[in-house]
Parts: structure tokens; sequence; C-alpha cells
């Protein structure tokens, strides 16, 4: 059953097109996403590492975000392999930022008014990239939408000033948006274009075999392997200061190790000592970053 105050010409693309431009119009760099497996928008370089630092730096994106454990074969009407996020990072923080992202909302065509806009205190942390901050989780009508954060440290070091991150969740943003229940009958486009087509259409295929690759067809042993070489090769380009491709490593390792998670062949000591290894290649990264005074 469709829920009331849903905005039916709002599909999945022009969603991200309105986020695009009214953060454009808030003086951000939109980027594109980062070509590499990702669990979330924070992990782009364009987050993680330009938050550390003394310069202003303003960035808005759509990340794709792999998160192997979360697979459901298509089955699961909320539950993704890979989801898409909207990352913004302001940085400093500027003074009005709830009211300008109650704004944005309203810009996309989600009339606060109209729906039950919560603020829920959630303060936030990312195991592997060794970052914290406090903020709140953004509700609507009773799910989340968004996760709103101050960073207080990336890669185990203080920042200064504080960025605040917004990380939109596209997929239940436009459930909201559309009044379905189910993400694979969102609207991927316009109904009426010449080729209208759903999220099912675009991403279940996806979804299907990437769930199966990663419960079932998963080689543990080739992905240690693969995480060993990643380690390593991090290591040496951090000692080579390419703070970069060092970076990237660190994140196929991390990638690597969501494979490792998912497939269930961790235990409980295993898995708390890979995501210190994952931490302390983002620690060397960060802390590179910082001694070339890029942030």
């Amino acid at each position: 059953m469709e829920k009331n105050h849903h905005s039916p010409s709002t599909d999945f693309q022009s969603t991200i097109l309105k986020l695009q431009e009214f953060w454009a119009q808030q003086g951000c760099v939109i980027l594109q996403p980062y070509d590499a497996e990702v669990g979330a928008g924070t992990f782009h370089p364009a987050t993680t590492l330009k938050a550390l630092g003394p310069k202003p730096w303003r960035a808005a994106y759509v990340q794709p975000s792999r998160r192997p454990a979360d697979g459901r074969y298509g089955e699961n009407p909320n539950r993704l392999y890979r989801h898409h996020q909207y990352q913004v990072i302001l940085k400093p923080s500027p003074d009005a930022i709830q009211d300008i992202y109650l704004e944005s909302l309203q810009y996309i065509g989600l009339d606060p008014t109209l729906h039950d806009i919560r603020f829920v205190e959630d303060d936030w942390e990312s195991p592997t990239l060794g970052a914290s901050g406090l903020g709140w989780e953004v509700w609507g009508d009773g799910q989340e939408i968004t996760q709103f954060t101050y960073f207080q440290q990336v890669g185990g070091f203080a920042c200064n000033p504080v960025p605040a991150e917004l990380t939109y969740g596209l997929e239940r943003l436009v459930l909201l948006l559309q009044g379905k229940e189910n993400v694979y009958d969102l609207k991927w486009n316009n109904p009426e274009s010449q080729t209208p087509m759903t999220y099912g259409d675009v991403a279940l295929q996806m979804e299907q075999e990437f769930s199966a690759f990663s419960f079932e067809h998963v080689d543990a042993s080739m992905i240690f392997r693969h995480f060993e070489d990643a380690e390593m090769m991090s290591r040496h380009l951090v000692t080579s200061k390419l703070v970069l491709p060092a970076y990237e490593y660190c994140l196929k390792a991390s990638h690597l190790f969501n494979l490792l998670d998912a497939r269930g062949v961790l235990s409980v000591t295993e898995r708390a000592n890979y995501i210190g290894r994952v931490r302390a290649l983002a620690r060397q990264c960060c802390e590179l970053w910082m001694e070339n005074v890029h942030g």
C-alpha cells in the first residue's frame, strides 16, 4: 500500500540531479563516484583525506556502496548488496547546516511539514577508517534517510576545523518520495520517457548475481592472498610517499575483508584482527596526507 504525501514525479535519477544542483548552489564541487569498491561514501578520498587539515573544502557526489554481507539475492525489498549514497562534506561546518539540510529535502520535493522528519542522536564510528564523530540519524516517516555527522577524527587524527558530513541513503529517500514499499518498484527515470525503467530493471540482476558471488562463490583462499597483496602494496606506497595510490590499496584491502566477512570464514578474533590491519593502513595514509599538508 502506498503512503500519502508522495511525489510521483520524483524519480530516482531526477532526485540525484536535484541534489547535485542544490549542493552546487551551496558552493560544493560536484565530483564523480570513486572508481573502486567501497562500503560507504565516507571512504571516497574526497571525504576521508580531505576532512583532514586546515584547508576549507566543500564537495558532493553519488557513491555506489557495496556491502557484501547485506546481499539478499534481490528478494528483500530494502536490503541490498549495492546501494547508492549521496555524500556531502562541508569543511568547516556551516552554522546553519541543519536548516540547509532541510532546504535540500524541500528542493527534491519532500515537504518536511507533510512528513515526520526527526533528528535522532546517533554518534558515528567507522572501525576500519579509525574515524568517528558526533551527530544524528535523520528519520523520515520512521526510517533512516540520512546520517548527519560532525567529524571528530579520521585515521586517528583530530579534525580541525570540524567538517559536517551528510550521507543521504538514496534508495530510502526515494522510497519516501514515491510512497513505495519495495526498492525494486521505484521509478528509475520518468515513466513517460521513451524507455521507462524501474530500479529492478536497472539493478536486480546485479543484486542476484553478486549475492550468489559473495555467499557461495568467493574463493576464500584467493581472497586471503589478495588481502595480503593489497596490504603489502599499500605499505610500500606509503613508504614511497604516494598517498593516493596507497589509500586506494587500503580500500581494496577493506573490500576484500568485507568479502571474507560475508563468506563467514573469519572467527571473531580473526575479524577483529583484520579490522585492525585495515585501520592501520588507513592511519598510515592519513598520516602521510597530513605530512604533505594536502588537507
